[in-house]
């Protein structure tokens, strides 16, 4: 029987990352001072499925590569770097080589230059925009369901990710999550998903996608505290081909999640440049 997989989505603030600070889970291997040993083996699931449980975040780009694809006057990234993917899913591809059919291209660059994404700060940072890998997210497994919570407020990735063998459907309501199914290969959960509307941009930068959009979620835990995590867009109205990119995800052991509204103490839109 497969496994039903539901991602709820609950946001965090970045180095904020516990709410009982002293919340040390008795599941997690310890070396002899008492300290997490993240290269122990990956624990396994009761279906003897590899178990993804944990509280994970995007390991970050070195500062020097970062400020090679940013504008110039960016003088500080915060306490935690975030992956390359966060400004730009495109940032390992050659310009030449670049995806993006080139009418895009234009059209982004008349409405914003281009670069940096001038979208107000509260944007929703929907799936699959790679800005939410930033951010700390809960994976938790059960015989039923797993969660997978997503920065930016509490919401659920609905309906469920079902690993029952079922297909995407034919037809989907467009939303901001989708509709997702999942399966196994080997130890690596691959996630599908369609039915996304077009309203997000794929990260900072702002590169766009449509309703056409498929998304292949690949992840696979290799030892207890890290996971590699593999996307690969395809939107054949925005891209000439399919493109993928890949995020090395950290655990957070001994780790709770807080949640975040952007609107909530919001100070950062008078700071963005007007058109």
């Amino acid at each position: 029987m497969g496994v039903r997989i539901l991602i709820l989505l609950v946001g965090v603030t970045v180095g904020i990352q516990a709410q009982w600070l002293n919340n040390r889970d008795s599941g997690v291997p310890r070396t002899k001072d008492g300290k997490p040993n993240l290269s122990a083996p990956a624990p396994r699931a009761s279906n003897g499925k590899a178990d993804l449980s944990g509280v994970w975040q995007g390991e970050g780009a070195p500062i020097s590569e970062l400020m090679k694809i940013l504008p110039a006057g960016v003088n500080g990234l915060g306490e935690d770097p975030p992956p390359m993917v966060f400004f730009n899913v495109l940032a390992g591809v050659k310009p030449e080589e670049s995806p993006l059919r080139p009418r895009v291209c234009c059209r982004i660059s008349e409405e914003r230059g281009f670069c940096p994404h001038r979208a107000a700060p509260c944007v929703l940072h929907a799936l699959p925009n790679s800005v939410d890998r930033f951010f700390p997210f809960a994976v938790q497994n059960s015989p039923d369901a797993q969660a997978h919570p997503h920065a930016g407020g509490i919401r659920y990735r609905l309906p469920a990710i079902f690993t029952d063998g079922r297909k995407l459907p034919d037809d989907p309501q467009p939303s901001w999550l989708g509709y997702s199914v999942g399966k196994w290969e080997g130890d690596s959960l691959v996630v599908d998903t369609i039915g996304l509307n077009p309203f997000s941009p794929l990260d900072i930068f702002g590169h766009p996608h449509s309703g056409a959009l498929h998304v292949t979620e690949r992840f696979r835990r290799r030892d207890f505290g890290h996971m590699d995590l593999q996307v690969t867009i395809d939107d054949p109205k925005i891209y000439t081909k399919a493109f993928t990119y890949k995020i090395n995800l950290l655990l957070l052991p001994d780790t709770d999640l807080l949640e975040n509204f952007c609107v909530e103490n919001e100070k950062d839109a008078a700071h963005v440049p007007k058109k």
